[in-house]
Order: C-alpha cells, then sequence, then structure tokens
C-alpha cells in the first residue's frame, strides 16, 4: 500500500538535507564554495544522445536514427526514455500515446482514455518488457509485466507530481513532487524528502541507487539533494544555463551526472572518468533560446539561398535572424559581421546555451572578418545554412582555427 510521505523526514535524512542541499534557500550552496570542496567539475557534453522535441521530432546526435512520429500529434511529447541497452527510445505524450522505436517495445497507452490529468513521465521496467506511466496527480498505468502498486491519484497534493523513479527488482516504485515530496509503493522504502523545506528552484527528476536503499533528487537549477545511501558528490546549483532535466548515476552509484536538456552534462564522483551513458532528452522550450532552435530544427533540409531569408530557403545569417524574430520574437542585425558585432552580449563559448550564435572569420580580433554563423542548439551541435542546405552539424566540423572567440546571446 502506497504511503504519503509528503511531510515526513526521517532523522537521517534531515542531517543529509542540512549538509548537501543545493537547492536549499536555508542553507545556499554555491558554485565557489563547492568549488573549493573538490565538487564542481567542468562541463562534459554528452555527444551520444536523442533530442526530442514537443512535436515529436527527434535529432539524432552521434547515435543511429531510429525514427519519430509522422504527422501532427493530439499531444505534446512530455518525455523521452531510453531502452536499458541504448538501442532505442520511447516517448510519451501528455495524453498517455506512446511512440516506440529501435528496440524499444509498445505495450500499451492512455492515448483513447479521458485521463484526470497530464501524462508527465514513464519508466520501464528491470527487463524493459513493461512501463508505467505517472500523471501529474500521481495516477499510475502499468502496461506489459509492469505490475501497479499504488497511486496517489485519490488524495490532494501540495504540489504535481513531476517524476517516478522503479525499485532495482521492479517490485516498487517512488512517485516525486514538484516540491520533493516523495510517495512510496510496493517495496520501496522512504529515506526522506524535501516536502517541508523551501526550495529555490523545483524538483524534475529523481533516481534510486543500485541497491534501492536510497536516492537522489534534482532540482531544475542541478540543486542536488540525497538521501538513504546515495552519496552527495556535489552539485550544479548557482550555475548557469539550460535547465537540468535528469540525474543519471554511473553504475557503481559512486557518482552521477547532472544533465541539462540540451545535452550539456556535469560530472561529479566517479562519473568524471567516465562518459555519460547514451541518453534521450525532451528541449522543451523554456528560454527564448530554445523557441530559436525550435524553430531551426523546422528548417532542417531547406536549401540554401544566398540572401535568403526563408521560408523557401536561407543563407547563414537568414537563418540565424529568422529563427530569433518566428522562434523568439526578436530581431537584429542581418548579415554575420554585424551579428558577431552588435547582437545581444557577448558569451564565453564553454557557457554557451540553446539559441547562441557563433561564428567563424578569417580573423578572430576583427569582427570585419566573420564570414559565417550558425546557432548553437546543444551537445556541441548547431544548426546552419551551409553547402546546399540547412543542416544539423558539430560545431567543432572544421576544427577552432576560424571559430571566433565568443558566441553572441541575442
Amino acid at each position: 500500500m502506497g504511503q504519503r510521505w509528503l511531510r515526513r523526514f526521517s532523522a537521517a535524512g534531515i542531517g543529509l538535507i542540512s549538509l548537501v542541499a543545493g537547492g536549499l534557500i536555508t542553507t545556499p550552496a554555491s558554485a565557489s564554495t563547492l568549488s573549493r570542496s573538490g565538487h564542481v567539475v567542468g562541463s562534459a557534453v554528452s555527444d551520444n544522445f536523442w533530442l526530442a522535441t514537443p512535436s515529436g521530432s527527434i535529432m539524432d546526435y552521434g547515435v543511429p536514427s531510429y525514427g519519430s512520429p509522422s504527422g501532427p500529434l493530439n499531444r505534446p511529447i512530455v518525455s523521452a526514455v531510453t531502452t536499458s541497452d541504448q538501442r532505442g527510445y520511447w516517448m510519451v505524450a501528455s495524453d498517455g500515446g506512446i511512440f516506440s522505436y529501435g528496440d524499444s517495445h509498445f505495450y500499451g497507452s492512455t492515448g483513447n482514455i479521458q485521463l484526470n490529468r497530464p501524462i508527465v513521465g514513464l519508466a520501464a521496467t528491470p527487463d524493459q518488457r513493461g512501463y508505467w506511466m505517472v500523471a501529474s496527480d500521481g495516477g499510475i498505468f502499468s502496461y506489459g509485466d509492469a505490475t501497479f502498486h499504488g497511486s496517489t491519484g485519490s488524495l490532494v497534493l501540495n504540489q504535481p507530481i513531476v517524476g517516478m523513479a522503479p525499485t532495482p527488482d521492479g517490485k516498487g516504485y517512488w512517485l516525486v513532487a514538484s516540491d520533493g515530496g516523495i510517495f512510496s509503493f510496493g517495496d520501496a522504502t522512504f529515506y526522506g524528502s524535501t516536502g517541508n523545506l523551501r526550495l529555490q528552484q523545483p524538483i524534475v527528476a529523481m533516481t534510486s541507487t543500485p541497491d534501492g536503499r536510497g536516492y537522489w533528487m534534482v532540482a531544475s537549477d542541478g540543486g542536488v539533494f540525497s538521501f538513504g545511501d546515495g552519496t552527495f558528490h556535489g552539485s550544479a546549483a548557482g550555475t548557469t544555463g539550460e535547465p537540468v532535466q535528469k540525474l543519471v548515476r554511473t553504475g557503481s552509484g559512486r557518482g552521477y551526472w547532472i544533465v541539462q536538456q540540451n545535452g550539456n552534462a556535469n560530472a561529479y564522483g566517479d562519473a568524471t572518468s567516465q562518459s555519460p551513458p547514451t541518453m534521450a532528452l525532451l528541449l522543451a522550450p523554456t528560454t527564448p533560446g530554445d523557441k530559436a532552435v525550435l524553430f531551426a530544427f523546422r528548417q532542417l533540409g531547406k536549401p540554401y539561398i544566398w540572401g535568403g531569408n526563408g521560408p523557401v530557403g536561407y543563407d547563414c545569417s537568414g537563418l540565424t535572424l529568422a529563427s530569433w524574430i518566428h522562434g523568439a520574437g526578436l530581431g537584429f542585425a542581418r548579415v554575420a559581421n554585424d551579428q558577431y558585432h552588435t547582437t545581444g552580449v557577448p558569451v564565453s563559448m564553454t557557457d554557451l546555451q540553446a539559441g547562441d550564435l557563433v561564428f567563424w572569420g578569417h580573423s578572430q580580433t576583427d569582427w570585419t572578418q566573420v564570414y559565417h554563423t550558425a546557432l548553437y542548439v546543444g551537445g556541441n551541435r548547431i544548426v546552419e545554412s551551409t553547402g546546399n542546405h540547412v543542416q544539423l552539424n558539430a560545431l567543432g566540423q572544421w576544427g577552432t582555427g576560424d571559430l571566433m572567440p565568443n558566441g553572441r546571446r541575442p
């Protein structure tokens, strides 16, 4: 039977929070403080991932292309999840419609059911032969060999459910609310929550330890909260960048990656000596730059046209300008060198966010020598109009010799 733990804490859980809660106003942990303690490291990039959009498009970054829905969707995609062998993925829409690709299998959906609240997440069973879907009210829908262990669908919650995590044996699961309230069902054990604390940013995801005797929660700013035998290895709270979407642990559980929605991943613990696993992410339009990127994605494949401003085709600066005008309602200079000289504010190439403009020039100290621009989309990838069409390419495809020393953020 499920237990409502939204306002309960274990003594051990309270002690852990006071030490490691990177997202709390009561005990803020700045990036500089964590750096001195050896926790914060440089931003790694997950080069191998699928990036889904709310419309169901899939961008494959260093991974095989398995497909995406054809035609318009009834409801937007809200989550994307890889299979355990990372050779496929599921996408789930807010109405519970399921789209399976690669070696993932379809076991059922709520696409034809009238839901009380929208679906917010999906979790696969350990053997990948089933899955659970969770709605924002904590309603659980189980398919395949996923067993129903309980839900919060009949409870009045303080904050909506944002995700779930199964226990290692699949005989239980935890639900997590945006305030960090934890609800445990089946053989899932409650180890603590942040339900009584005031957070700087909402919780967005949780992950269990390998033995299921603890878990981590992560907030949208990268603040990490650890409970049970989940060891705190560091936090990204207080840093800038795209919203955090997932916390992915290493196989040993002695480290994790804090993953932003554009594929940038900060490594902690023993994750610093490893590459992030292949994963599926969802680019939700939370910033003007995200909206510019989503517009640029829709232009992929259109022809390169010198002086082109769309919609038929674009040149390089025509694409970046159109993406910001139509995606985010913001205009700036038309040609590449003027964009580099006057658009927005300069940003370090190590701090690029989705939608930032990047440039190439014959001289790295003379803005008049800039000859090409592109839109940074995350994961060291860009959308650019070059050759004969609009393409999704690697930022470093031509090396770094002509890459200008900073980008621009409109």
